[in-house]
């Protein structure tokens, strides 16, 4: 992947929008991007399909109201790949470092072993925390529904691994769980006095009761598309308390659709750019089929249409909850 520095005028948009933010006008920290990943370089598949537009995805967000961003790292090549655009645009991306429960397996397909792999997300972290790059540990947790991409005791002892690995370095964790709430609410509540930062899990899917659970434990619930797909979801979403949400696009996944249940709370929500098929194209518009942070207006507008208050008081919990607990270059609310 070529890296490049942010252009100077688009990081000078980004100062002068940040200066001129009313409070009164939303402002959003979206907490779970994919910003690393090759499909917002123009690359669909492992196939170029149209210029890299990297800067004009940043570019809509910032004009959408998007102020930080934490791009999620998979994996150690994709934390590094997180960390650098962190490194390209300062003050607005910050990065995770871990490793996806789908990927755990690299522990034991590392060419020196697992002890080493834990070794280089250790000497990986600790310097991009301090340099101030890097404001999470994640992703990391559990998936039983993709187990064909790692079995479950694989995921079991590295998530275990990392959770050891996170006391050490005292970050927040950003944490991913998918039908595995007992194996991953245990392993939480073995390590909990451990953890003072807690953390949040991100792109939330779960039930009413492992929403409560969650939230008991102290850990903050991202939201997302993906977390408001069905009207069980929405049930969940209304419950969440407002000082324990945030939001995501998760992009370039878990985009809103019209057939979500929450296609009923967007009537009159703002519109996004037009989005184009991959093949025709152009800087202004965006991808059919591939999430942009600039959505995640959307997502607020659900969230509060569905818990029955006002975009702003969303926007502004969810806000303070990711500068709370992530910091991004803030000072806490």
């Amino acid at each position: 992947m070529a890296h490049s520095a942010a252009p100077d005028p688009l990081m000078a948009g980004l100062a002068e929008a940040s200066n001129n933010t009313a409070k009164s006008t939303p402002r959003y920290a979206d907490i779970g991007i994919n910003l690393s990943d090759q499909i917002f370089r123009g690359v669909h598949y492992g196939k170029r399909a149209h210029d890299d537009d990297l800067q004009y995805v940043v570019q809509r967000a910032i004009e959408a109201g998007v102020r930080k961003m934490m791009v999620t790292g998979s994996d150690l090549t994709e934390s590094k790949n997180a960390i650098r655009l962190a490194e390209d645009y300062p003050g607005l991306c910050y990065a995770t470092v871990g490793v996806h429960p789908c990927s755990a397996k690299t522990f034991q397909e590392y060419p020196d072993g697992p002890d080493a792999l834990l070794a280089e997300l250790k000497k990986l972290a600790l310097e991009s925390r301090d340099a101030g790059s890097a404001t999470a540990f994640g992703e990391i947790g559990l998936d039983y529904d993709r187990l064909h991409y790692c079995d479950k005791e694989t995921q079991l002892i590295y998530f275990a691994k990392q959770l050891d690995l996170a006391i050490e370095l005292q970050m927040p964790l950003f944490l991913h769980s998918r039908a595995a709430a007992s194996d991953f609410e245990a392993l939480l509540k073995e390590r909990l006095d451990r953890l003072p930062k807690r953390g949040l899990v991100h792109s939330f899917t779960g039930t009413l009761e492992e929403m409560r659970n969650i939230v008991d434990l102290g850990f903050d619930v991202g939201i997302n598309g993906c977390s408001m797909k069905t009207e069980e979801n929405i049930a969940v979403v209304k419950e969440v308390p407002l000082e324990r949400l945030q939001i995501e696009t998760d992009g370039p996944w878990c985009d809103m659709r019209p057939s979500h249940a929450s296609a009923e709370y967007l009537k009159d929500a703002p519109e996004l750019p037009k989005a184009v098929k991959k093949e025709k194209w152009s800087k202004e518009f965006m991808v059919k089929g591939r999430n942009e942070p600039c959505a995640i207006t959307r997502v607020a507008w659900a969230v509060a249409g569905i818990k029955g208050v006002s975009v702003e008081e969303v926007c502004e919990h969810a806000w303070s909850n990711s500068i709370r607990m992530f910091g991004l270059g803030e000072s806490p609310p």
